[in-house]
Formats: structure tokens, C-alpha cells, sequence
């Protein structure tokens, strides 16, 4: 059972503002909207929203003037646990619709990690901290969640980048092989004690086999060794949510993506 607090949670998850590197950032003050290369499966997104004593519904109408000057005619806003009360029915009430119904989940990792079952296949992990692995990585990814493969560059910084951070206990990314084939991966970042969890990708034809089992555990044990006293993840409650929970993760609370038209 988790000891965290929903505050301390909504904390953590507020302070993780996700912004690739591959991104464009534009930024007025109370929000930061990001415009994603073709390989993403969005164009446009809200990543924070800091709106001042200004009322919430002029706030919100501010990021829309911006949002429509960058071009993509819909702009994707996650709801979070910590933003303004009333926010979700403003960006429903300017056409917003949910696209994905997402759940913030954490653990406590100041016991350590917890023991998963194993995969019920055989599964080889490996840290992505050179070239090979890391373009396994993101063919991973792109076959996951269905969106297509990046440039060969994005590989090549996810290395680097690795090769760095993972042996320093910064993060990096885990790519799972069964019978010798990437078959999915999954990242985590480690910032004040807190392990962020990205990704958490599996190819369609090794679902059901514990490979996202396999995945998580390898990012619980490598957060708790590098002294992480939470795990923090945006889970599918259709998909890895029920994993998660299994785990050890407590769900707390709904962080809905909704998809608001700019037209």
C-alpha cells in the first residue's frame, strides 16, 4: 500500500513538465505549448499551465490566441490533478473532447522495489547507451503506440544521452528482446528523488507475456538503487493501469487529454 499523499503526488507530477528535445517551445508566461515533428502522434500540446489572479476562463482563451498562431488546428491540453478547479469544463466548453483518459499513478519506493512476477517469456533487457540499442528502442516505441519512426538523429541523442545518465543514475531507456527481437522499451528520468516513468511501449505481437512486466521491474529496481523514494507514471487505465496497480502503484486521480479545436 502506498504511504504518498495525494499533495505530494500532484507536487511531483506538476513539477514534470515533459519538453523533447526534437520539440519547438513557445512560452507567454502562464503556459508552455510545445509543436511536435511529423513523428508524433499529436501536432500541438499543452505541457504546463500556470494561469495568475486573471479569471480562468481569459487564461485559458490566452493559450488558445497562442496556440492558433503555430499553425495545427487542434491542440491537445492534459487536464492535471493539480490545475485550476473548473478547467476541464472551460476546455469542454470551447469544443475540447477527451481523447485520452489517462490516471496518474506513483508508489512508494522508500522500501525499495517491489518483486514483480516474471514474463512469462524469456526476456533480455538492455540500457539503450549506443546506437544499436537506441534505434531498437524507438522502433519500439513507434511499433507501441502506433505513430511512425523518428529520424535516425533521435536515436543517436538517445545514446548520448544514456551513456551519460545511466551509468550516473540520471534515467535512460530499457529495451526488452525476446528471441532476439526488440520487443518493447520504456524510459525513466530520476529528478529529486522522484523516478519519472516514460513510455512503457510493447509490440503488438508480444503483448499478453509479461514483457511490460518485465519492463516496469527493470525501472523499479534501477529507481530504487539510484535512491528514488517514488515511482511516478501516466498510466492507461485500459492498457498498463491494471499492471501498474498490481505493482504497487496507487491511482491518484484522472488527468484526462483533452483535444480542443482551434478553428
Amino acid at each position: 500500500m502506498s504511504e504518498l499523499s495525494s499533495d505530494a503526488v500532484a507536487a511531483a507530477g506538476a513539477a514534470w513538465v515533459w519538453v523533447p528535445d526534437d520539440a519547438e517551445v513557445f512560452r507567454d508566461g502562464t503556459c508552455t505549448v510545445l509543436r511536435l515533428p511529423e513523428h508524433y502522434s499529436f501536432d500541438l500540446s499543452v505541457v504546463s499551465f500556470t494561469p495568475a489572479a486573471a479569471p480562468l476562463a481569459e487564461a485559458v482563451d490566452a493559450v488558445l490566441a497562442l496556440a492558433r498562431t503555430l499553425g495545427p488546428r487542434v491542440l491537445d491540453w492534459q487536464v492535471l490533478i493539480g490545475d485550476p478547479a473548473g478547467l476541464a469544463e472551460e476546455l469542454a466548453a470551447r469544443g475540447g473532447r477527451v481523447k485520452l483518459d489517462l490516471e496518474i499513478l506513483a508508489a512508494d519506493l522508500s522500501r525499495g522495489a517491489p518483486e514483480l512476477q516474471p514474463p512469462a517469456v524469456e526476456v533480455e533487457l538492455c540500457w539503450a547507451t549506443d546506437t544499436a540499442t537506441a534505434l531498437d528502442a524507438v522502433a519500439a516505441e513507434a511499433a507501441g503506440f502506433g505513430g511512425a519512426l523518428p529520424p535516425a538523429e533521435r536515436a543517436e541523442r538517445v545514446a548520448a544521452r544514456g551513456a551519460r545518465s545511466v551509468p550516473a543514475g540520471g534515467g535512460g531507456t530499457v529495451v526488452a528482446y525476446v528471441d532476439g527481437e526488440p520487443a518493447g522499451a520504456g524510459g525513466v528520468a530520476l529528478v529529486d528523488g522522484v523516478a519519472r516513468f516514460t513510455g512503457g511501449a510493447v509490440v503488438p505481437s508480444r503483448r499478453g507475456r509479461g514483457v511490460y512486466r518485465a519492463l516496469l521491474a527493470a525501472r523499479l529496481s534501477y529507481a530504487a538503487a539510484h535512491g528514488a523514494r517514488m515511482a511516478l507514471v501516466k498510466g492507461n487505465p485500459a492498457t498498463s493501469g491494471p499492471i501498474l496497480q498490481k505493482a504497487g502503484f496507487t491511482v491518484h486521480g484522472r488527468e484526462p487529454v483533452y483535444a480542443v479545436p482551434l478553428d
